[in-house]
């Protein structure tokens, strides 16, 4: 398979619901499928909401993967529709909490990713990724994967792309930047453009909307080419949508990573690096 459509999944989950989450992102993840979508990202912490008291509250709707009601689930969906689907969890794994994305096609559960960097009280709240980026192969191509905050790391970018990812999904929460302008793009626009020009890859940035517990939350997802450019207009600031777009993971490579004029992947001087 080369060409296909991408869909994100612009949703507003709500606090502790995991049954109503899991109810309205199947609706979305089926109307992307309906439409032609074979890939189907959605926002972080997707199953049960994002603005937990505590890492105590948290735990309460954080639950095992695969195994846990919001990830089979959505991999029935993908072994129903023949899709495949990425998707914010809150992850228990024994006593340990992860702000979480899983990874499903339509043979089951192929990946699991841990946030890496944590933003503000996430810190308290969850346990770090210890194990790096992982680069999941698809028939699709292969898929790297991140969340929110982790995108102002070019580090995460750069980990994917070296081991080969066509392109990078942000299941994301994103929120208002101080300074922003209103008038502008969204500061996590220039994050996803400049890792994917960077990086010569797709990137999927998926956020939510909403207001929770008087937290804010901007929408405005997006997809972007391996240029750097959106390859659609980003979402709303306040509506559940999906947003699409054809892409090329396999079929573009070679035109990707062997550009006369510049290829920032293979012009690299790790020599002159510090780490």
């Amino acid at each position: 398979m080369t060409g296909f459509l991408l869909a994100g999944v612009q949703m507003r989950p709500i606090l502790g619901d995991i049954r109503a989450n899991l109810a309205a992102s199947s609706f979305w993840i089926r109307e992307a499928a309906a439409r032609g979508a074979k890939l189907v990202v959605l926002p972080e912490a997707a199953s049960a909401g994002y603005v937990f008291a505590d890492r105590a509250e948290a735990a309460q709707y954080a639950e095992p993967v695969p195994d846990g009601p919001t990830s089979a689930g959505w991999a029935a969906l993908a072994a129903e529709l023949q899709i495949w689907i990425v998707g914010g969890v809150t992850e228990r794994e024994g006593e340990r909490i992860y702000n979480s994305a899983v990874v499903l096609g339509p043979g089951g559960h192929l990946g699991t990713y841990r946030k890496a960097h944590l933003w503000n009280d996430e810190k308290r709240i969850y346990d770090p990724n210890t194990a790096g980026f992982p680069v999941f192969d698809t028939p699709l191509g292969r898929i790297g994967v991140g969340i929110c905050y982790d995108a102002w790391f070019p580090e995460m970018f750069r980990s994917a792309a070296v081991q080969g990812a066509d392109l990078v999904v942000l299941p994301s929460n994103w929120v208002p930047v101080p300074g922003q302008p209103d008038d502008g793009p969204a500061m996590a626009h220039l994050m996803c453009m400049t890792g994917a020009h960077s990086n010569q890859c797709y990137v999927a940035g998926i956020s939510r909307i909403g207001v929770e517990r008087g937290q804010e939350f901007v929408g405005r997802s997006v997809l972007v080419g391996p240029g750097g450019w959106p390859l659609a207009e980003p979402a709303s600031r306040d509506r559940e949508e999906l947003v699409m777009a054809e892409v090329d993971l396999i079929g573009t490579r070679r035109e990707r990573r062997d550009n006369p004029f510049n290829q920032p992947l293979a012009d690299r001087r790790t020599d002159l690096y510090l780490s």
